[in-house]
């Protein structure tokens, strides 16, 4: 199958391209998993992760990019180009830890693998018509870095977007790889503060509040559906025992794979929340913490193609019609840009994500196969996509559509 690039009227065989981006990514093994290694060693919080965008920036504009760290007003995110072509392809990267336990969602992993991926697909940038992307991607376990970035206009040109992240046990088909819309707020109660033996009449207690809101909560969890989660922890609840305290703190949230059933869902905790303060006397206000997460929407033309990768690859991607959970800003960018946002699998692993356990697997020799495969899985599906006729077609026509300025006013603040 061949393309005629409008630019250079070079024909490229999607076999060849196959073969070049994947002996690209393999050129670069010992540096990705460098990468990979480094940014595991050096956890960086969300908004912090100066060493690891550095890292990144370095690999690509040794690798012949055009590279900004500090890119769409974000301090720790990346826009690298590469090639001129109209079919642009944004690859995402991840590289935010969590705190405490550091890259126990193997963001290293994610970092590398995209890295990978653009370097993959570089080498085949001018033949098949592509403007490679790299979005250096901050603060996604919190803070939504995707959101602001969306918002400063990185997807505007991107006809499709991709990234993949690392997982235990097996690998799953793209399209099973779901997760939910979260919304995440800070509920603040003030009252009065008394001594607590001489004067409690005095009182209003504020963490009276919190405890009836947190119970009215759990109550409400019977009558919520079965695919939402909400969670909530009090952050600051007084200081001693002998003062009625007089200001209480939560962090909250709320999740669906359904937007219409988080609005839903939110409503009724806020009115427990309210509950609370009418119960004790307490004012109260709430607040929205970080921009709203969206469900993720996973693009056919490009999961098919990334699981007819990883079968090529000599993995053996299986669907999953379990539970799923877990909540991703790269839910926005598929909200307005075709995307994929796949699963790969540590093998051997069995720690559950954002533990200890999976921590120390995102490291492992295993975890450096995750990233390799996964970069020429992403290379492939996204050269597969531009280099078959209809797909090509369909997705520049639909960016074509796609109305000026809408990957800039994603509907996270409502």
């Amino acid at each position: 199958m061949t393309l005629a690039d409008p630019a250079t009227e070079t024909l490229i065989d999607l076999t060849e391209a196959k073969e070049r981006s994947a002996e690209a990514v393999r050129s670069w093994e010992e540096r990705l998993v460098q990468v990979s290694h480094e940014i595991h060693a050096n956890p960086e919080i969300a908004f912090q992760e100066h060493h690891a965008a550095e890292l990144v920036a370095a690999a690509l504009r040794d690798a012949g990019f055009t590279t900004t760290v500090g890119a769409f007003g974000v301090d720790t995110a990346i826009e690298a180009s590469f090639g001129s072509g109209e079919f642009v392809v944004a690859v995402c990267a991840e590289y935010d830890a969590l705190p405490l336990i550091g890259h126990a969602c193997g963001h290293n992993i994610i970092a590398a693998a995209g890295l990978g991926a653009a370097i993959g697909l570089a080498a085949i940038a001018d033949e098949a018509g592509i403007t490679v992307k790299l979005l250096g991607t901050p603060a996604e376990e919190h803070g939504g870095g995707k959101v602001l970035m969306l918002e400063g206009g990185a997807w505007e040109d991107a006809t499709v977007s991709l990234m993949v992240h690392g997982s235990p046990g097996v690998d799953l088909r793209c399209e099973s790889f779901r997760t939910q819309a979260v919304d995440r707020f800070q509920v603040v109660y003030t009252g009065r503060p008394a001594h607590a033996a001489a004067a409690p009449d005095k009182g209003v207690n504020a963490l009276d509040a919190a405890t009836v809101a947190l119970t009215a909560i759990g109550l409400l969890r019977q009558q919520l559906p079965g695919t939402v989660r909400t969670a909530a922890v009090i952050t600051q609840g007084g200081e001693v025992t002998n003062i009625i305290p007089a200001r209480t703190v939560l962090q909250a949230e709320v999740r669906s794979f359904d937007l219409d059933e988080l609005r839903d869902a939110k409503r009724r905790v806020l009115a427990c929340f309210e509950a609370g303060a009418l119960a004790s006397g307490c004012s109260w206000e709430q607040e929205r913490t970080e921009p709203r997460y969206d469900p993720l929407i996973q693009e056919p033309l490009l999961a098919d193609a990334w699981n007819d990768a990883l079968a090529e690859l000599g993995r053996e991607p299986i669907p999953y019609t379990g539970a799923a959970g877990g909540s991703t800003d790269m839910g926005n960018v598929s909200q307005v840009v075709p995307s994929i946002h796949p699963g790969i699998a540590v093998l051997g692993s069995t720690a559950a994500p954002h533990t200890e356990g999976f921590a120390a697997d995102a490291a492992t020799p295993e975890a450096d196969r995750a990233v390799i495969d996964s970069a020429i899985g992403l290379a492939w599906a996204a050269a597969t996509a531009a280099l078959t006729p209809p797909s090509r077609a369909e997705l520049l026509s639909r960016q074509s559509a796609r109305p000026v300025g809408a990957t800039t006013h994603p509907q996270s603040h409502e």
